[in-house]
């Protein structure tokens, strides 16, 4: 209240003020050009005081140290140095974090910091020849520049010439002895009467030097040797009868010569109707479509003397298996009737990799390791023809198409897929984008398409006939799939993964992954085990590095059943086509066993 009750009176006061103030200026308010009054009032400032002695003692410290160079056992630097200031060198006691001293900053050289010298490169190299020709040099320590150190009678009697200042006399002189050198060689050499004849024959001497002076070069043009020897022309022939073969045949025939040969091992080629003996029996049909996994072994195939590398059964009836050896023999086996082996076939020099059977089985084509591939006729054991780019060839595959059982594909060792036409030997196209050798080739979609796998660890799809890609399958996680099987419903295939699992793509639109199927528990990593599916699609089963053949159940992806195959690698695994629970493996111990 005693508030309220001053400020009244305190507004009371100026009311009388200001009406006094008017009262006295009544008069001028009369004349137009009085102005209204004006109050002034005392500035104010909202900041706080600032001692301006300090501030300027501050400056004027930043300012010194802005000069002065940082010291290097301050950690904390009050200002932003220059760059002078940082790398400037240090004085004083030693950087305590430099073993010698010297800021590792300031370093140009592993002894330290060298600032560049005072003489010139140039000047230094002219000196330096100079004394080691004539003995003396310029003393660069001199102050007035013209003191010379080393032999002084030389300097005086060569007038202080450098090496490179070699005055006009000296180099005329040099010319003419040059000039004269070539005449006389040019002229055979006529003015040896003038010289010394001791010294002309002494080879320790100059003058002989100069006589007998020849470029390096000299003599290579003399004498060329225009007439052939005998071996030269024998060489010569022979290398005009390689080329000319090449020319007419191209580059067919690299592959290793090998004498085609075959046994027949079975009673009689031809019963007594006169059927064949690879004409399938006329009761082999199957029971039903569901197949069941094998329990036992029932039989031992053993005729390769070492590894079997690829088993094949006989197309749609599976009465005959077919077997590739590392003992670079080919052999068939009777499974229907006698269990024995009805044929041999030797026409390779080294291991069999790869076998394929054409659509009605009658012929089959072999790849091996001396890169010729041949054609054979089941029947009779003759090869029809033979193939070979130069290049191992590691699969084979026949167009599956009825009307296209002529065309011959390979892929080779050199990254490429060849495609032959066999009636006429020639090749017609090659598909070459893998960045490493191709292990397999899978058609699917009606044949219309294809599948390869390679050691660049890609899956590449192709139309046939088009040497283009049309997918390209490659991921980071990828490892290499050297085996690939098509389901039967050909909607899938399987992939065999060297990071020890089965992968499967969809064959349709995009082939793409299918994550949700997947099947591991096999150890393959290393070796390219052959992966395949039970005629039903209802299992799939892989062969593994340990010996075991493994089966898997197609929907729920868990392994049904394991047996142990072989000892040592189990490579192949075939289903027999008709018998619903029949399996024939192969391995790396010689052996083909029947289940």
């Amino acid at each position: 209240m005693d508030l309220i009750q001053s400020y009244d009176e305190k507004s009371d006061e100026e009311q009388q003020k200001q009406q006094q103030l008017q009262d006295d200026e009544e008069p001028s308010t009369s004349s137009p050009d009085s102005s209204p009054p004006r109050i002034s009032f005392p500035s104010k400032t909202s900041a706080p005081k600032v001692d301006d002695t300090m501030f300027a003692l501050t400056v004027a410290d930043t300012n010194r140290a802005l000069n002065k160079p940082i010291d290097p056992v301050q950690h904390v630097v009050a200002f932003n140095p220059t760059y002078e200031q940082l790398w400037a060198p240090i004085y004083g006691p030693a950087h305590p974090y430099a073993k010698d001293g010297i800021a590792q900053g300031m370093r140009n050289h592993k002894l330290g910091f060298v600032e560049n010298a005072a003489i010139e490169p140039f000047l230094f190299d002219e000196q330096y020849n100079t004394f080691h020709k004539y003995g003396y040099a310029a003393d660069p320590s001199g102050s007035l520049g013209n003191n010379f150190v080393g032999d002084l009678e030389k300097l005086q009697e060569n007038d202080g010439i450098t090496v490179y200042n070699i005055p006009q006399h000296e180099q005329k002189k040099r010319k003419l002895e040059k000039k004269k050198e070539l005449k006389e060689s040019e002229e055979g050499g006529d003015t040896s009467v003038d010289m010394d004849m001791d010294l002309v024959e002494n080879p320790a001497s100059e003058e002989w030097l100069k006589k007998n002076r020849k470029s390096p070069w000299s003599g290579k043009k003399e004498g060329l040797n225009t007439e052939l020897t005998e071996e030269q022309k024998k060489y010569a022939e022979e290398y005009a009868i390689k080329k000319a073969e090449k020319e007419k045949g191209g580059e067919r025939d690299k592959g290793e010569a090998v004498v085609d040969k075959s046994t027949f091992h079975g009673k009689e080629e031809k019963d007594y109707q006169g059927r064949s003996w690879i004409a399938p029996p006329k009761d082999a049909k199957a029971a039903n479509d569901k197949c069941y996994m094998p329990k036992r072994w029932i039989h031992t195939w053993s005729g390769h003397t070492k590894g079997v590398s690829a088993i094949r059964f006989f197309p749609k009836h599976g009465h005959l298996l077919l077997s590739a050896g590392m003992d670079s023999k080919v052999k068939i086996w009777d499974v229907f009737n006698s269990g024995k082996c009805m044929r041999t076939y030797m026409g390779h020099g080294k291991a069999v990799r790869d076998i394929s059977f054409s659509n009605d089985g009658t012929k089959f084509l072999s790849a091996g390791y001396d890169k010729n591939i041949k054609y054979w006729d089941t029947e009779t054991g003759q090869v029809i023809s033979s193939f070979s780019t130069g290049k191992i060839p590691y699969v084979v595959k026949l167009n599956p198409d009825d009307d296209k059982q002529n065309i011959l594909l390979a892929g080779m060792s050199d990254k490429k897929i060849v495609q032959w036409d066999m009636n006429s030997g020639q090749i017609t196209q090659e598909y070459d984008q893998h960045l490493g050798a191709v292990n397999t080739i899978t058609f699917f979609d009606d044949n219309r398409r294809f599948v390869t796998s390679s050691d660049d660890k890609s899956l590449r799809v192709w139309e046939f006939g088009i040497p283009v890609v049309i997918k390209y399958i490659s991921e980071p996680h990828m490892h290499s799939m050297p085996a690939i099987s098509l389901h039967p419903n050909a909607n899938w295939i399987a992939a065999q993964s060297l990071d020890n699992q089965i992968l499967i793509y969809g064959t349709k639109d995009k082939f793409q992954l299918n994550k949700k199927k997947r099947f591991a528990g096999h150890i393959v990593a290393g070796y390219a085990c052959q992966v395949n599916f039970s005629p039903d699609g209802q299992y799939v089963m892989s062969g593994d590095g340990e010996g075991k053949c493994w089966f898997w159940n197609w929907k729920t992806c868990k392994v049904s059943r394991t047996l142990k195959c072989h000892e040592g690698v189990c490579i192949g695994a075939e289903w027999h086509p008709l018998e619903q629970s029949k399996v024939a493996t192969c391995g790396w111990d010689g052996l083909i066993k029947y289940w």
